[in-house]
């Protein structure tokens, strides 16, 4: 029986070079989307409106944890033992 991992380590090379562009994609729109909040936290803070930040955190852990999580998608690639 073959597991998601197995079957996406044997995939084709266009196959992977779509996952890998999507994965990319989001990561880097999660990026960005975090250095957004960050910049919104710092310059609320600094007019010291502090209610924004615990939210902005949460958010911004949220968006790390779906980074680490998409972590596990990336193919190790073809490994031939």
């Amino acid at each position: 029986m073959s597991t998601f991992r197995t079957g996406q380590n044997i995939a084709n090379t266009r196959k992977l070079n779509a996952i890998l562009s999507t994965i990319i994609f989001i990561l880097i729109l999660n990026i960005a989307i975090q250095i957004w909040l960050l910049y919104a936290a710092l310059n609320n803070a600094l007019d010291h409106h502090r209610e924004i930040l615990i939210p902005a955190f949460i958010a911004s852990a949220i968006l790390f944890v779906i980074g680490l999580g998409l972590l596990y998608f990336l193919p190790l690639g073809n490994n031939k033992r």
